[in-house]
């Protein structure tokens, strides 16, 4: 079965840091794509960030500069290096990634962590 997990949600004060991590798992060839998305109660969903097989990385403009989303080939992971939170970056943060199962291409989203920054 074919899955991601993330880890790395927490507690932090505003202006601090966390790192989230997030690794596929299964019998697959690669993951292609990367993606992270948040979803606060309440609230839309949000594409925080992107990154693709490429390198190219997009991201909400408002985490542009304090975000950075990477990826490890080798382990199949991706990071969110979060820095300077904000009490609005409160959510509940999800994984996203493409992957290449033979020739399907797959979509697979984590269950979430929670991220909570206080004020």
């Amino acid at each position: 079965q074919v899955q991601v997990t993330e880890s790395g949600g927490g507690l932090v004060q505003a202006g601090g840091s966390l790192t989230l991590s997030c690794t596929a798992s299964g019998s697959y060839s690669r993951v292609t794509n990367w993606a992270w998305y948040r979803q606060a109660p309440g609230k839309q969903r949000e594409r925080v960030a992107t990154l693709d097989s490429s390198g190219a990385t997009n991201y909400l403009a408002s985490v542009n500069g304090r975000f950075t989303i990477s990826r490890d080939n080798a382990k199949d992971t991706t990071y969110l290096q979060m820095n300077s939170l904000k009490p609005e970056d409160t959510s509940v943060y999800y994984c996203n990634a493409a992957i290449v199962v033979e020739r399907r291409t797959l979509v697979r989203e984590g269950q979430g962590t929670q991220v909570t920054v206080s004020s």
